[in-house]
């Protein structure tokens, strides 16, 4: 979708469809008004009757007819924005990906649109408009990819935001971009996620990753099993060996040339995750496909950290492999030597995860990072304990994990802290080895996050534990069902936020 601002009156555009917005018990204002005095009051008039509300979301359409002279567009759709005192950037997100959808369902292929917020709102012009980018782009995302034949219904291909103020222009047109960078990067997490696990291999994720250094000017390199074998990742190569599909560690590198010590992200990459021997049940078994977001998230938000050129040194690695049974399938009770040197144990295969993280923030340490960030689609701990609502939070920096507190709140990818204490450490205490890979059901997702702490000590670090939040089985505001791309906005604004230093 091309998204971009021009100068004038919103109620003289000729367009297929207006889109203007409505506080809740609001009478209309700015642009708003100046639509409803060029319908002769049809916005009013649906207030009076009671019609419309200005609830959150909550949608308005007219279609002006031929009957009223100078306005030229076919339709204006009016957006509620809620109660004006509880506004926020989500709330603006929410009015613009419910508004470009409806567009969409309408077969409205271009329209022009009123800003959400910037007015009485309170949001700056910049913000306002990257929330509207974002939100408008990924409400209308579609995964079509494997269905045959004409799927119907045309595309919403170009969105106009109309302001008055010539001198807001520069500041809508940056929110605009960066809005669309990051959507788009959000839009490449969740094809990878979608695509089903005979296409996103590990080598498939390796190409793509090479792909985006290409074309975005960021460093790459990929290690294969050879490799992993010399570096002594044993953890990562033991959830491998039952899978035909080769292991890949993906390093990609932003602006190294800043120097200083980088932010570092590193994700999950299980394509296929079927338990292993630890064989899980066979219901939803194909959502495990799902079991790589926290690897896609990595690859998006590296190219938007790249697109948007942060000037700062960013890393992503991520750890790609399948987990399936077959005679040569890492078994419980079998010890794993990590790249680290430390050994485990393993109890259930299905807790394979940690074990390719565990190598991967072994890995990390030759960055000497000012901070990590890994995500993982982890445990169904987290699930029960939080829900599709937030994603846990665990780690050993209050101040990192501040920053990805912040840096969620503000995309609406809320995080949530979960503890992480030394009587979490002995549940993983092994008889035969420095630890075993399960501690069990209790606290399940603070027992997964004590074995990612041993091989993150030397940094300040934090774990996501995205398995409640990965991906949607319903459609929200700008959240299709299937694979949300959760974490691209959180760690780009994460970047872009981050002054240098360490946490």
């Amino acid at each position: 979708m091309e998204i971009s601002v021009l100068q004038g009156q919103i109620q003289k555009q000729r367009s297929p469809a207006l889109v203007v917005n409505l506080f809740q018990g609001a009478r209309p204002g700015g642009a708003t008004k100046a639509v409803d005095q060029a319908l002769g009051g049809l916005i009013s008039a649906a207030l009076a009757s009671g019609d419309f509300k200005g609830n959150n979301n909550e949608l308005l359409l007219l279609y002006p007819g031929k009957n009223l002279r100078g306005f030229a567009a076919r339709r204006v759709l009016v957006v509620g924005l809620g109660k004006q005192g509880e506004f926020t950037p989500e709330i603006a997100r929410q009015a613009a990906g419910t508004a470009a959808r409806r567009l969409q369902e309408l077969g409205v292929e271009e329209g022009a649109t009123a800003l959400h917020g910037s007015g009485a709102g309170g949001l700056d012009p910049e913000a306002a408009a990257q929330a509207l980018a974002e939100a408008s782009i990924l409400s209308c995302y579609r995964f079509d990819h494997y269905r045959s034949g004409d799927q119907g219904g045309k595309e919403l291909k170009a969105l106009r935001v109309v302001e008055s103020d010539a001198a807001k222009l520069g500041a809508i047109r940056r929110g605009l971009r960066a809005g669309s960078t990051i959507a788009a990067a959000t839009c490449l997490a969740r094809d990878l996620g979608n695509h089903p696990g005979n296409v996103a291999t590990p080598s498939y994720l390796a190409g793509v990753a090479r792909r985006l250094a290409r074309q975005q000017g960021l460093r790459c390199q990929v290690i294969d099993r050879r490799g992993m074998e010399k570096l002594g990742m044993g953890a990562l190569l033991g959830v491998a060996q039952g899978s035909a599909e080769p292991p890949r560690l993906i390093v990609l590198e932003h602006n190294k040339e800043a120097g200083g010590r980088p932010l570092v992200f590193v994700g999950k990459g299980v394509t296929f995750d079927s338990g292993g021997i630890s064989l899980k049940p066979g219901d939803k078994m194909e959502e495990m496909k799902f079991d790589m977001c926290g690897a896609a998230a990595v690859l998006g938000a590296m190219q938007a950290v790249a697109s948007l050129k942060v000037p700062r040194y960013v890393v992503g690695l991520v750890a790609a492999t399948e987990n399936l049974p077959d005679g040569r399938a890492f078994k419980p009770g079998d010890i794993l030597k990590t790249l680290t040197g430390k050994t485990i144990e393993i109890v259930n295969t299905d807790a394979e995860g940690r074990l390719i993280l565990a190598d991967t923030l072994g890995y990390a340490r030759r960055f000497q990072p000012a901070g990590v960030v890994d995500l993982a689609t982890l445990t169904g701990a987290c699930v029960v304990a939080l829900g599709s609502h937030a994603s846990g939070m665990m780690g050993n920096s209050e101040k990192l994990a501040e920053a990805v507190r912040r840096a969620g709140e503000h995309t609406h990818e809320r995080v949530w802290p979960l503890p992480l204490w030394d009587e979490h450490r002995e549940q993983i205490k092994s008889d035969y080895a420095d630890m075993k890979n399960t501690g069990g059901r209790p606290a399940g997702a603070s027992t997964g996050a004590a074995l990612l702490a041993e091989f993150a000590d030397q940094y300040p670090w934090v774990h996501l534990d995205i398995a409640g939040t990965a991906w949607e089985t319903q459609t929200r505001p700008y959240v299709p069902k299937g694979c949300v791309g959760l974490g691209v906005r959180l760690l780009v604004q994460l970047a872009r936020s981050w002054k240098g230093g360490g946490f």
